[in-house]
Order: C-alpha cells, then sequence, then structure tokens
C-alpha cells in the first residue's frame, strides 16, 4: 500500500526554517492608515504635522490639549473648573462605569477643557471638547463648565476661542442635558450683550445639539477641511425625507458655500488666523 505524501518533495533547510520562524509583526502606534487615501503613515510624523496627512490633507480627530497647545502662546494657558465632576443624578443603567471608562480611556474628567490663555499676546479664554470622552456629548458639567467660561469671560472683557467636536446631547442624563444648550446659550447672549468676541471652531464632527446651540453662535465661525457640522445624521435625514442627498451635504465647504460657515481654515493655519482676528477685534480695557 503506497503512503499519502511519499512523492512529496521535502522541503530543504531554509524553507523549513521560513516556515517554523514567526511571522514579523508592526508594533502597535508605529504606523497609523489614513482613512481617505488609505497611505500608511508614521504615527511620529503625523503627530509632528498636528495630525494632518501629508499625502492628501485628511485631518484626524485630535485631543483637546492638543489643540490647546497648538493655538495657545507657550507656558500661558490655565486652567479652570476642572474640579467639576458628572455624577449619575438620574440613576441611568451603567452610567457610572461609562463615565470611569470615558476617564481611562480619554485621560480627562470631562468632555470639555476650559482654561485661560494668551493666544498671540492677547488674553482669551479657551474651551476645546474631547472626543474621546463619551464622543464629546454635552452633560450637565459640560454645560456648567461652558457657562462658567463664558462668565468669566464677560467679567474679564476678554474674547472666546472655542473648538466643537460632539455627537450631541448625552442620553444618560435626559432632559438635564437638553437644558445645557438654553443655558449655554444664554451665557454666550450676556457675553456678546457686553461686547465681547466669540470664534467658533468647527471641527469633526459637530453635530446634534452642540450645532443647535452655541457651535453656531460664534461672531465668527470657522471650520476644519471637511468636517461635518449638522444637528441630524445625513442617513437619518435621508430616511426621513426619502431623497438622496446632494454630494458633501454637511460637511464644512458645503455650509460655507451656503453661508453658514464665515471660513474654512486648516489647522496649521489657525493660529496666525486667530490672532490677526483677535487684533482685528481687540479693544481697550476698562
Amino acid at each position: 500500500m503506497i503512503k499519502k505524501g511519499v512523492f512529496k518533495k521535502p522541503n530543504n533547510i531554509l524553507e523549513g526554517a521560513q516556515e517554523n520562524s514567526a511571522i514579523p509583526q508592526v508594533p502597535d502606534k508605529i504606523m497609523t492608515s489614513c482613512p481617505v487615501c488609505k497611505a500608511m503613515l508614521i504615527s511620529e510624523t503625523l503627530d509632528s504635522n498636528a495630525f494632518i496627512c501629508p499625502k492628501c490633507g485628511h485631518h484626524f480627530r485630535i485631543k483637546a490639549r492638543r489643540r490647546i497647545e497648538l493655538l495657545v502662546d507657550a507656558d500661558t494657558f490655565i486652567e479652570l473648573f476642572d474640579g467639576l465632576l458628572s455624577h449619575n443624578v438620574l440613576d441611568f443603567p451603567e452610567y457610572d462605569k461609562k463615565l470611569q471608562k470615558a476617564m481611562q480611556e480619554s485621560g480627562e474628567k470631562e468632555a470639555v477643557i476650559c482654561g485661560r490663555a494668551r493666544v498671540g499676546g492677547f488674553d482669551c479664554a479657551i474651551f476645546a471638547m474631547e472626543s474621546s470622552f463619551m464622543m464629546g456629548s454635552m452633560g450637565s458639567v459640560v454645560g456648567e463648565k461652558l457657562s462658567l467660561l463664558f462668565e468669566y469671560a464677560t467679567e474679564n472683557r476678554i474674547p472666546v476661542i472655542g473648538f466643537t467636536v460632539s455627537g450631541g446631547a448625552r442620553m444618560q442624563e435626559g432632559i438635564l442635558s437638553l437644558m445645557q444648550m438654553a443655558k449655554v446659550s444664554g451665557s454666550v447672549k450676556l457675553h456678546s450683550d457686553s461686547g465681547g468676541l466669540y470664534i467658533a471652531v468647527l471641527t469633526d464632527p459637530t453635530t446634534g445639539g452642540i450645532t443647535a446651540s452655541f457651535a453656531m453662535e460664534g461672531d465668527i465661525i470657522i471650520a476644519e477641511p471637511n468636517a461635518l457640522i449638522g444637528f441630524a445624521g445625513p442617513r437619518v435625514i435621508e430616511d426621513t425625507i426619502r431623497q438622496k442627498l446632494p454630494a458633501g451635504f454637511q460637511r464644512a465647504e458645503f455650509l460655507l458655500e451656503k453661508g453658514f460657515v464665515d471660513a474654512i481654515v486648516p489647522r496649521l493655519m489657525q493660529k496666525e488666523y486667530l490672532v490677526r482676528l483677535l487684533a482685528m477685534h481687540a479693544r481697550e480695557a476698562i
């Protein structure tokens, strides 16, 4: 009886060594794939380029503190209201665990960082939302921090620069979350009535209740290239109206064309652009 494999050519030493050796693996975080052009990018190079793809210009989402670092003058940022923490006041199932997980994953206490700093030598109040903390959702603490920041800016007669990124209101806080839209809007109005300047920088994505309130209430509204900006998502709208939306709908370029955004400014040009705006609107303190 002929045995199975008798006519199989045996592997030589080199072939055997290849088969037995482990497949080389690229360590995590060394390379990053661009979701638009699919180019493989060295993560360190991407970081040094403010997380903008050098191949196609795609703007990656970045951490709130990185945004602040790119904008403010060195060693001038002073964080405000960082002692405020969210609590599960409605006893929503699993909310406590989600808050703890969000803190661990983002390294932040909440979905927004507020503070005071100098930008090109001008004193400003700054806020930057953190997308990795429950997708930048707005709960009662986010609303309180933002309201306090606008009140602080009003008292100190300084402008506000804010970076928005959010999925909207935080469902785990129900009506308490929705109330923040009116609350923050009221503080924005008081700041505006006092003659204060508010510049909103919309980044990807800015949606839901944030778009329906303070994100679109800036005296000057700028956006990053191709940022998703809207209330309901495109798929929800298409399912509701049963029509196909135009190409680029709810992207920054579409909103600029329709007059909802004043300018689209790439990330590496934002500080220079904002300093020019601050200089144009500078006023003498009383």
